[in-house]
Formats: C-alpha cells, sequence, structure tokens
C-alpha cells in the first residue's frame, strides 16, 4: 500500500488474501478499508469469507465506516457471468451472497463496465464481475456522494478501480435528452432529419450544437412574428 504524508493508516489485520488497515483523512472522519486478492481456490475463499466475518465481528466493523475492495474472485449473480449457460444461482454465489449480507457490505455506486475480468481469448471469450467495491450504510453518511469507476483494463485482465469520495452528483434539475421512438415510423421522417442536419452545416459538430442552433432559428421567427405584428397594427 502507498499513501501520501496527509493520510494516517494502521494496520489492522493481515492475512494471505486480506489487508485491513484504519485510514484517516485530513479534515475527515477515519474509516476502515479491507484490500482483498482472493484466492482461485474456492475452499480458499470460503475461509477468506469466514475471515471477514470474523473480522467485522473483532473490531465492530458494523459500527464504523467500512469498505472492501478488489478481487473477490467469485461472482454473486448468474447475471455477472457472461455465458448463457450460467443461468442459476451457485452455492458459491449464495456463500458470498449470505456473507455480504451478514456484514451489511454492497457495491458502492459505480460506472464503468459491469464485467471487469475477461480471459482474453477470442475464440472462447468469457467474462465476469469479479471485482468490487463493498461499503456498508456508514460510508454513506461520512461519503454521501462517493462512486467508484472500473476503467479500461490495460495489463492486467482485470480493470482497475478508481474511488471519488467526493463525486460531484449531476443536478437533478438536469434534465435528460428525451427522444420518442414512434417518430421514426413516420414516413418524412429520415428527410426531415437529412435536412435539418443539411441546414445547420458547419455550424453544429454534434446534438447539443444543433439543438442550439435550432433554439437561435426558433427564437429569430418569434422575433420576426412579433415585429410583424406590432407592424401590421400601427
Amino acid at each position: 500500500m502507498i499513501w501520501k504524508d496527509s493520510v494516517s493508516v494502521k494496520l489492522l489485520s493481515q492475512s494471505r488474501q486480506s489487508l485491513t488497515c484504519e485510514i484517516k483523512l485530513p479534515g475527515s472522519s477515519l474509516f476502515i478499508y479491507t484490500a482483498i486478492y482472493a484466492s482461485n481456490e474456492s475452499a480458499e475463499r470460503t475461509d477468506l469469507w469466514i475471515e471477514l466475518l470474523n473480522l467485522c465481528q473483532s473490531f465492530a466493523l458494523s459500527t464504523v465506516p467500512w469498505m472492501i475492495g478488489g478481487d473477490l474472485n467469485q461472482i454473486i449473480h448468474y447475471d455477472e457471468h457472461s455465458l448463457a449457460s450460467v443461468n442459476s444461482f451457485s452455492k458459491r454465489m449464495v456463500e458470498l451472497k449470505d456473507c455480504l449480507l451478514q456484514m451489511g457490505l454492497f457495491d458502492m455506486r459505480f460506472q464503468g463496465p459491469l464485467f471487469t475480468w475477461t480471459n482474453r481469448q477470442p475464440d472462447d471469450p468469457i467474462a465476469k464481475k469479479l471485482d468490487r467495491l463493498l461499503i456498508n450504510n456508514l460510508v454513506l453518511n461520512l461519503f454521501p456522494n462517493c462512486t467508484s469507476f472500473f476503467l479500461p483494463a490495460l495489463f492486467s485482465d482485470h480493470s482497475p478501480c478508481l474511488i471519488d469520495l467526493s463525486y460531484k452528483i449531476p443536478s437533478s434539475g438536469t434534465r435528460p435528452f428525451k427522444f420518442f421512438n414512434y417518430l421514426t415510423l413516420h414516413p418524412d421522417f429520415h428527410s426531415v432529419v437529412s435536412e435539418a442536419w443539411s441546414c445547420a452545416g458547419s455550424i453544429v459538430s454534434n446534438l447539443s450544437g444543433l439543438d442550439r442552433y435550432y433554439q437561435r432559428q426558433h427564437q429569430n421567427c418569434l422575433n420576426k412574428n412579433n415585429w410583424r405584428s406590432r407592424s401590421g397594427s400601427s
């Protein structure tokens, strides 16, 4: 582990598959972070789940903000496997899911791909969500906007995870773009869109620019109509 001088880190527990630290950031309350690198052997992973349950009890981690991050080497739902043949819960899935439930842990809000690992075999591709960033409710009380980002895999077959504890959530007033699919059924749809885009020419390079362009054109039409109305009444 590497950290800046301004951050206080205290090692609480260490084993072959996990490392647990108490972390204190400047101007913030302390929290607990457990880094995981789970074994490829299912029996050893079961030992890890028991170890985490014991940690939770020994250090009363349900009473403090607690994060777990890393390669758990196990999915908790069949949707986290790319193969359609994996379509039911296995004993190993239920085992980990029950462990997380007992500890009160759940996935931090995240952005990026669902699958965080691939076998990198184009002829027989397989992808799974093996990496997670888990938190308890007290983490949300301390860092209400925390968000994790799963980035593209570069040198490893796993996606790296970046945590932003103060990510700025888009305001609720931001209106999403809406498009009504039934419009595409109109016989003139393609010709109207093509004409509009051609008229805009080099003025716009994306849909946002096109929208602003036509808002200005619409306002100009309104101004002209208002001027004509005033001229006709004078």
